[in-house]
């Protein structure tokens, strides 16, 4: 199966939809098939190791794919993803998880958002609505979710409904000039990436977003969840520190590296 790309360039930027893979094989044509191409200019699908036939799959559907030979991590995969995004001369990348746990068809109107220069960085999110836990969020996760929002907020001076959304659309310019290098190549890479964006005072915009929880869609555990949320409450008390100079820390350094 092959999707042919009929975009036009919106706004005339080109616009790449990036999917981190793992294990994505039984998702990702649906994923693939929900995005507009009418907008959207290209699609890169990054491969983490996956044991299945993600690859494969990701190629018949006309998907340019790029392969890790070893699992290097989630925030690793997305280190691969916009660097191979700005490379092929992307002006707004959109990440969708390709395993269709985020509607595809709202990246056209995040990307549509950043494209027309409304916003640095657009979240699509679970919570604004009532349809996180229609949509089968586990309650430990909704609870979890909402408490560590409220900290984050008030940690870093901002007011986002959640911090923890995998559905998100950037600038060129907000990923040329992040020192994402300097981020952890595990999950908490989601929220220093947005400690980054609020430190260095670009604009965040939120899209609600319907969400979609059954098998196949991916989760880390309970055990990994509860790490994930002390990393996540350290990455606001470091965007705090750093703020105050109280504290200094790579990944907020403006001479911190970056992707190119």
């Amino acid at each position: 199966m092959n999707f042919e790309n009929t975009s036009q360039m919106l706004a005339g930027k080109k616009i790449v939809v990036v999917m981190p893979a793992y294990n994505a094989a039984l998702t990702v044509a649906k994923t693939y098939a929900g995005i507009d191409r009418t907008v959207v200019d290209e699609v890169i699908l990054v491969d983490d190791g996956s044991t299945d036939n993600t690859v494969e799959v990701s190629k018949n559907l006309g998907i340019f794919v790029v392969s890790h030979e070893r699992n290097l991590g989630y925030g690793g995969n997305q280190k691969t993803c916009y660097t191979e995004a700005l490379k092929r001369g992307a002006d707004v990348v959109v990440m969708i998880h390709p395993d269709y746990q985020y509607e595809p068809k709202l990246a056209a109107a995040m990307a549509g958002m950043v494209a027309g220069d409304v916003y640095d960085c657009v979240l699509g999110s679970r919570i604004l609505g009532k349809g996180a836990l229609k949509g089968g969020m586990p309650l430990y996760k909704y609870v979890s979710n909402r408490f560590l929002t409220f900290a984050q907020n008030i940690l870093v001076n901002q007011k986002l409904s959640e911090y923890h959304t995998g559905y998100r659309a950037f600038t060129r310019q907000v990923l040329l000039s992040l020192p994402l290098l300097e981020n952890s190549n595990d999950f908490v890479f989601d929220n220093q990436m947005l400690g980054q964006i609020i430190y260095f005072g670009f604009t965040i915009g939120e899209v609600s977003c319907p969400t979609k929880y059954f098998p196949e869609a991916s989760s880390i555990n309970f055990l990994r969840s509860v790490n994930y949320g002390f990393g996540v409450l350290l990455v606001g008390v470091q965007v705090l520190l750093q703020r105050f100079k109280i504290g200094q820390f790579r990944y907020l350094s403006e001479t911190g590296r970056k992707l190119l």
